[in-house]
């Protein structure tokens, strides 16, 4: 069986701070995404671009943050969930293994909160993996359709059988999770609660990783580093083998 490495990580778009005191960390947070030696990497509040920042930062990076931030050799996958003044961020995937197709779907609930969910099909030897990024609501009854459209999203996108990750930034600690995605097959990657948000002090988990179609092996936040400087949120790291196929 194929072991994965699976990370996921809201990286705040880079920034850290407010006002005239904030601070560049996507130079940093490059480094540590490399660290993750994951396979693949879910990314949420990514930047393709912004005006703003781009004239403030002197060392602003020209490429979009999802191809500054992937490793040597890594697919970069991007699509945008929000449209601002100066530029536009949303969701990516950085993978190891090539990348089939991608698709995007809106999952925005009100005008105020712009979200959305990637979809990536990603081939592993010989086997398809299909891998979904989100970042959801910050309103629980946003959150509530937002997972009943993703069920909905997984059953008609996605094949029965197929090895499915989902994960990102849920805004939830995991009670409002779990009926939906069951629904579809998913199962989290750990029973046990790993605080992730907020990053200073993990109160928290609302970074989460679901599954369909493979073990899973490990959850953890990684250590080592001040991860508090880089982001309002902990990257998570997961492992998981895939299942025997049915035959």
């Amino acid at each position: 069986m194929t072991r994965i490495r699976v990370a996921t990580y809201n990286i705040h778009k880079g920034v850290q701070g407010l006002g005239p005191n904030r601070r560049l960390e996507i130079h940093n947070l490059a480094q540590a995404v490399q660290e993750f030696e994951a396979d693949i990497v879910c990314l949420q509040e990514v930047r393709k671009l912004n005006r703003g920042e781009a004239s403030f930062f002197k060392h602003w990076p020209e490429q979009p943050q999802a191809d500054f931030l992937a490793p040597e050799g890594y697919q970069a996958v991007y699509r945008t969930n929000a449209i601002t003044r100066h530029g536009e961020h949303g969701n990516a995937m950085l993978s190891r293994w090539p990348v089939l197709r991608h698709q995007h779907e809106d999952m925005s609930d009100h005008r105020f909160e712009q979200r959305g969910l990637l979809h990536s099909e990603v081939r592993i030897n010989d086997l398809a993996l299909h891998v979904v990024v989100v970042h959801l609501g910050l309103i629980r009854a946003s959150r509530v359709r937002q997972l009943e459209q993703l069920a909905q999203f997984i059953a008609r996108e996605i094949p029965a059988q197929a090895p499915l990750i989902v994960a990102g930034d849920f805004n939830d600690w995991g009670a409002l999770l779990s009926n939906p995605l069951a629904r579809v097959g998913l199962r989290t990657s750990s029973t046990v609660q790993i605080s992730t948000f907020p990053a200073r002090l993990p109160l928290v988990q609302f970074d989460h990783v679901y599954v369909r179609g493979l073990i899973p092996l490990s959850q953890q936040v990684p250590r080592g580093r001040s991860w508090w400087r880089m982001s309002d949120h902990l990257p998570l790291l997961t492992e998981f083998e895939f299942a025997p196929q049915k035959v």
